[in-house]
């Protein structure tokens, strides 16, 4: 009898259930990739042409990638701190960084600026990817160049057929800046580990999304103005995202 009861009383016992691991937060790692419509930009002579038909090659292609915001499903965000980045295609190791901290959760969409947002813009010389010694401020006007893009044309007018296009300018019809919000093809998952975002910058959007550009009319611009808002509305459609995934 006393066994049997002792039976009974330890099937009646549960094991003590596994806890649940929380979630923790993960990393997420942007990789650009600089295009030229669906091909590697190349800067080593390689010639390309444009929307209006001129040829051109690129010597020098930077802009600033800023206020990055990770859209989660659940209607939440994370936004990355001190969230400037200078990418120049002629350092590779600037196109790859890592958002650090990031909340665990499901995120659907990037919203990212191309430029520096008008309150840095205000806020005289700077340090880090801000540093005017990086060649992207104009000390003369206060400013940050948001893209400069260099090099050639044989159909450019100007001296040794020079294209440079230096785009900045926050105020008014005018303002450069440019945010965007950028559907992920797949939502990622963060949860202690690393995820990745493969993006493309497309330079030839930059000569004929909105407004085409012919380089034996427009071929140098350097300071604010409506050159370079036709520009600008040109890259706001310059980024896309390629892959997302672990």
């Amino acid at each position: 009898m006393i066994a049997t009861m002792a039976i009974s009383v330890l099937s009646c016992r549960k094991d003590p259930a596994t806890p649940t691991p929380s979630p923790k937060e993960g990393t997420v790692l942007l990789e650009f990739a600089n295009k030229v419509g669906t091909e590697n930009l190349r800067m080593d002579g390689t010639m390309y042409k444009n929307q209006n038909g001129d040829d051109f090659k690129v010597t020098k292609f930077n802009y600033y990638i800023s206020n990055i915001k990770l859209n989660n499903t659940d209607g939440s965000s994370y936004s990355e701190t001190e969230s400037y980045h200078l990418l120049e295609q002629e350092t590779p190791a600037s196109l790859s960084f890592s958002l650090a901290k990031v909340p665990a959760g499901t995120y659907k969409s990037i919203t990212l600026t191309i430029g520096v947002d008008s309150m840095r813009n205000v806020s005289g010389a700077q340090t880090g990817a801000l540093d005017p010694a990086k060649g992207m401020f104009w000390s003369w006007s206060s400013g940050y160049i948001m893209l400069k893009m260099e090099g050639t044309s044989p159909q450019s007018t100007a001296a040794s057929n020079e294209l440079r296009i230096h785009v900045g300018g926050i105020y008014g019809a005018n303002n450069t800046i440019k945010t965007v919000t950028l559907d992920l093809p797949n939502t990622i998952t963060v949860n202690g580990d690393e995820n990745h975002i493969h993006l493309n910058a497309d330079i030839l959007k930059l000569f004929g999304t909105k407004n085409i550009i012919n380089f034996a009319t427009l071929s140098v611009v350097h300071m604010p103005g409506a050159d370079a808002k036709k520009m600008a509305d040109n890259y706001e459609s310059m980024i896309s995202v390629a892959l997302a995934g672990k």
